[in-house]
């Protein structure tokens, strides 16, 4: 497929290529010829079998392809539905805690039954989504889908094994210290250039990103850059994304805590975008990376369904998601009590933060805000680029000069714009002539943008519009009476949206404080000091060093399907059996 896309493919997803290595794993084996064939004339009459098995192609298999370009909305999936979680759920009896109250040490039951303990992570995107559906505020949206997941209401109700989810965690708590550390990557990078580690000493040395930065917390976006555009590789992120830090936390510390084996813990994240899918089934984010194994991997993300899929969950148990309580639950204590405290903090104000954050995780926004905080009389200004998803900042001091420059890039169009910008030149064949390469025009001053940060997603709009969310034709909303039965049209969809993002940047008064609020080093809402005194308490209880607990790696997909003359060979042969072609 080509790596040129068209204005139609401004969603997160891509349609798989024709030169998809799973179907040639399953042509039809050819007749063979019978000894006294001498000379044959044949018309092609014979129509297509019909009993061919489908092709079973797994998130696992797309990966290891560069047939496809970025997602697998529209590949056959076979794992990672609603329907897994069910099945997972009534699979055997879950384990049991015992003597899970503070202060008293903690037991597990039912080990041989084959049972596992059931956690599930919940984005803010996603109860933005059902808060706008539902008519609710996110936090009671939050609460919905913690009854739907653990409440006696919910779907243990009709579970053969009452089996639900022990604990039902907030993707913002590993945002935030996504955050923090992303800040102090590009803080190092500026100082120290490209050559400084994230690893303590003694460790493997994970090298900082070139300038300028771009953030890894976009599974679309990442999957994109590895399969057609390597060469931006040197300039992503280490840093792990909220779900997969999340992952990470929850299986290291119940396994250590509980003395059971990764693969007892089973972690569902609920997200608002399929590529997260994609995420969950790469072999870097298993436990054979922060164990240090050489065997193939527990996932730290068993499953992901998407806010679209929630709802097919609660229809799938006959659960009528409009008249879960909106309150909260009472929860199980977690078996640490300083993670406890950081998974399941009180409220606080902002939770999602300012407007100007957007509603991707707000990672340039809170470097912007660390950075100004730093330099006394800095400000912000920002300058909007052709469209409203591509936006430069600018931080300049009191006498105007520029400290940091960086901007946001939203949806694949302009993607590829930054992109061509980050290609390499390479020298001219012709004797004499210029260096060739993206931007390398006449007059020209550089072929890379001179940022120290661009904050990139697949989405245009953000993650608040990624392809899992609930459309305005869905059927939970078009059933509404307020709602016309007309076909929705782009009006209608971008004020459905618009009702997603007040949803999303809600404010509600809390009279609960924060853990942190002794602490006097806030940086929009998040106290990086906090972050960081956790983030070494989880390196010391787990005995795993932070780099390969919060940082990841991103490799080049290589593959020569359909590259090939013998590789264009057998794709054509495909497509002539389905009849098509190229």
């Amino acid at each position: 497929m080509s790596a040129i896309l068209s204005a139609d493919d401004l969603n997160d997803f891509i349609s798989p290529g024709v030169a998809c290595i799973k179907p040639v794993e399953t042509l039809p084996a050819t007749k063979p010829a019978t000894e006294n064939d001498g000379f044959e004339v044949s018309f092609n009459t014979d129509l297509p079998p019909t009993d061919l098995p489908p092709a079973q192609i797994s998130l696992t298999d797309c990966l290891a392809c560069s047939g496809c370009v970025t997602s697998a909305e529209a590949v056959l999936v076979s794992l990672q539905s609603h329907a897994e979680v069910l099945q997972e759920l009534d699979s055997a009896p879950a384990l049991r805690l015992r003597g899970n109250t503070p202060g008293k040490e903690i037991s597990v039951e039912n080990l041989d039954t084959g049972g596992r303990i059931y956690v599930a992570s919940v984005s803010p995107q996603t109860r933005a989504s059902i808060a706008a559906t539902f008519g609710v505020t996110e936090r009671e949206a939050g609460h919905m889908i913690e009854q739907l997941l653990s409440g006696p209401k919910g779907i243990k109700n009709r579970a053969i094994y009452r089996n639900s989810f022990q604990w039902v965690v907030d993707t913002n708590i590993a945002r935030d210290a996504c955050l923090v550390l992303g800040a102090e990557e590009v803080m190092e990078s500026l100082i120290d250039g490209p050559i400084s580690s994230n690893e303590t000493e003694g460790s493997t040395a994970i090298k900082q990103p070139t300038k300028p930065i771009l953030t890894s917390s976009c599974p679309g976006w990442i999957c994109y850059a590895e399969k057609t555009h390597p060469h931006v590789l040197p300039h992503l992120s280490r840093l792990k994304s909220p779900q997969a830090l999340m992952g990470t936390l929850l299986k290291t510390t119940l396994s250590r805590k509980l003395g059971i084996s990764p693969d007892r813990i089973w972690h569902v994240a609920i997200m608002p975008c399929f590529d997260k899918k994609l995420e969950a089934s790469r072999e870097e984010l298993t436990d054979a990376v922060w164990e240090g194994t050489s065997t193939r991997g527990v996932r730290d993300v068993d499953c992901v369904i998407t806010s679209k899929e929630l709802l097919m969950l609660a229809d799938s148990r006959r659960i009528d998601f409009s008249t879960l309580p909106r309150i909260p639950l009472q929860r199980i204590v977690f078996p640490d009590e300083k993670l406890d405290s950081f998974l399941f903090p009180a409220p606080r104000r902002h939770h999602n933060g300012e407007t100007a954050a957007g509603s991707s995780g707000g990672y340039l926004y809170f470097l912007l805000q660390s950075f100004v905080s730093k330099y006394e009389g800095a400000s912000i200004e920002s300058t909007r680029g052709r469209n409203a998803d591509v936006v430069e900042y600018v931080v300049t001091s009191t006498t105007g000069e520029i400290l940091l420059k960086t901007a946001r890039y939203y949806g694949f169009r302009n993607i590829q714009n930054l992109v061509r910008k980050l290609k390499p030149m390479k020298p001219s064949r012709m004797p004499g002539a210029r260096p060739v390469g993206s931007a390398r025009r006449l007059g020209a001053k550089s072929s890379s943008p001179d940022y120290a940060y661009v904050e990139v997603m697949a989405c245009p709009g953000g993650c608040t519009n990624g392809g899992g969310q609930i459309k305005i034709d869905d059927p939970a909303i078009s059933g509404r009476s307020e709602v016309s039965e007309a076909k929705p049209g782009l009006f209608e969809q971008k004020a459905w949206l618009a009702q997603v993002d007040e949803a999303y940047f809600s404010e509600e008064d809390n009279e609960a404080v924060a853990v942190w609020d002794d602490r006097n080093d806030f940086v929009d809402g998040i106290s990086p000091s906090y972050v960081k005194d956790t983030l070494a308490y989880w390196e010391t209880i787990t005995g795993i060093e932070l780099g390969r607990l919060a940082y990841t790696t991103f490799r080049e997909v290589v593959s020569d399907v359909g590259k090939t003359p013998e590789g264009n060979e057998k794709v054509i042969e495909i497509a002539g059996k389905i009849g098509g072609g190229w």
